[in-house]
């Protein structure tokens, strides 16, 4: 896997430095605990602003976590390509014919240990639904769904526990997305509509 700011022993030590500056100053914390498990997806919602990405980062050095989000490939273009991808990012190319999914269930195959967060929004703006391709790269990597989460009505970050999908996405969704219901994104106006099925 791509050596990431979390691989650097000085710049993580700094980095949890700078973490924990950053959060006294936003009057941010983390709570809860990693989950036990070496690979899993990790829900990052809800997602509605720019200020998701180093909030997510700094709840990583202080959770001293390794984690990986995803996006499209153009993002990487130079001259921010490489620094995106030392702060875990990982480039998706749409046009591929295994797709989004089946390219992170094939990343889940080829290592012992990855977590990958994933927007299930899929973008900063209102959507209808969120979309199912976190599930179906659970499901098809056969790994947990970790709930993480940022609350900007409490200012707290942090994962509440592993959920175990069943392959029923219909049902599984009701039980994740209740645990969302009481999580406070930045701009609630922003905040997905309702909860059926998406496309991936």
């Amino acid at each position: 896997m791509q050596r990431t700011i979390f691989d650097t022993p000085f710049v993580t030590i700094v980095g949890r430095l700078w973490a924990r500056i950053f959060f006294g100053i936003l009057g941010w914390n983390v709570e809860g605990t990693l989950p036990d498990a070496p690979k899993y997806v990790m829900i990052a919602a809800p997602h509605t602003t720019n200020w998701d990405l180093p909030i997510m980062l700094a709840c990583g050095f202080l959770m001293r976590a390794k984690m990986f989000w995803m996006t499209k490939d153009s993002v990487f273009r130079w001259p921010f390509g490489g620094f995106l991808k030392w702060l875990g990012g990982i480039p998706i190319d749409r046009r591929q014919a295994n797709g989004v999914v089946g390219q992170c269930v094939e990343m889940f195959a080829k290592h012992d240990q990855l977590v990958l967060a994933v927007p299930p929004e899929g973008t900063r703006k209102k959507v209808r639904a969120w979309k199912t391709g976190f599930y179906h790269i659970a499901v098809g990597a056969k790994v947990p769904i970790a709930l993480g989460y940022l609350d900007y009505g409490r200012r707290r970050g942090g994962v509440n526990r592993l959920f175990y999908p069943t392959g029923d996405y219909a049902v599984d969704i009701v039980e994740i997305r209740a645990f969302y219901a009481n999580i406070t994104p930045k701009y609630p106006d922003l905040t997905t509509v309702d909860t059926p099925p998406d496309s991936e």
